[in-house]
């Protein structure tokens, strides 16, 4: 699709308009954000996420992800606004200068969307605030082959903020978003173990049968875990912490839990 006139300003108000949706309140007043850095916006495009305008700044389109994905955009028609340089880097995120940013419909994520493998490996954080936090979550999940991922809370997955920490990848692995009492029923009827990750539990993880159906969880990173988790029918699991620390950061303690539980269940003859 040809593109619209360049947009000179960085005041310009479809720019003001964009760079709005960097706000959760807008994001949920309109239902859209912003992918912003090449790789991504390739990712996005490529996971089918409905595209509702493309800002290219074509001195900065040399990369291989951002050829692909204004290609793309073109044999999609997707309506491109080509920004000068000075409007994009209002625009665009931080230091990003792959010359591309997204404007999308925000994907929906519920619990009822999400894929019931044979024996799915969910992952479930509970109030997990920090946005590269989640991100660095989502790529862990995304690398381990988890099923999908669960975020219970006010945890915002449309945040760019975590497009950008996952490097796309949420858009890979299946999210959805609910409350605690919604995911521990969805959890129960779906007929899956749950383990959760707490300091203070008996078992380390290794220790641990991570193999079947199954769901990991952790809690946020100042609090852990709320009493909701503490059900004597949930097993806990910890990490071995021999410093002065008491736990690691909640993404690293993702990574670990999700690659004991593929490592596990790469054994020969696990279920996987």
């Amino acid at each position: 699709m040809r593109a619209m006139t360049t947009i000179q300003s960085p005041a310009n108000p479809r720019i003001r308009a964009a760079t709005a949706l960097r706000e959760r309140r807008d994001r949920d007043r309109t239902g859209r954000t912003l992918v912003d850095g090449a790789r991504e916006c390739r990712r996005a495009i490529e996971a089918g996420v409905r595209v509702e305008i493309a800002y290219r700044c074509p001195p900065l389109i040399r990369s291989a992800d951002a050829l692909a994905a204004v290609a793309r955009l073109e044999v999609d028609r997707v309506p491109i606004v080509d920004v000068a340089p000075a409007a994009f880097e209002r625009l665009a995120f931080g230091d990003r200068n792959d010359g591309l940013v997204l404007e999308i419909r925000a994907p929906r994520a519920r619990l009822e969307d999400l894929p019931r493998p044979a024996h799915p490996l969910f992952l479930v954080t509970e109030d997990v605030e920090k946005p590269g936090n989640l991100g660095a979550i989502l790529r862990s999940a995304d690398g381990a082959g988890a099923s999908a991922v669960i975020a219970v809370g006010g945890t915002d997955l449309h945040n760019p903020n975590v497009v950008r920490a996952s490097v796309g990848t949420v858009f890979s692995v299946p999210v959805a978003a609910a409350s605690v009492a919604e995911t521990l029923a969805w959890l129960r009827a779906s007929g899956l173990r749950v383990v959760t990750a707490r300091t203070d539990a008996a078992h380390l993880h290794t220790d641990a049968d991570l193999t079947g159906p199954l769901a990991i969880v952790l809690g946020s990173e100042a609090d852990g875990l709320s009493d909701a988790w503490r059900d004597e029918a949930l097993e806990g699991v910890r990490l071995p912490m021999l410093g002065i620390a008491d736990s690691l950061n909640v993404s690293a303690a993702a990574a670990v839990l999700l690659y004991e539980a593929r490592r596990q269940r790469d054994v020969p003859g696990a279920e996987r």
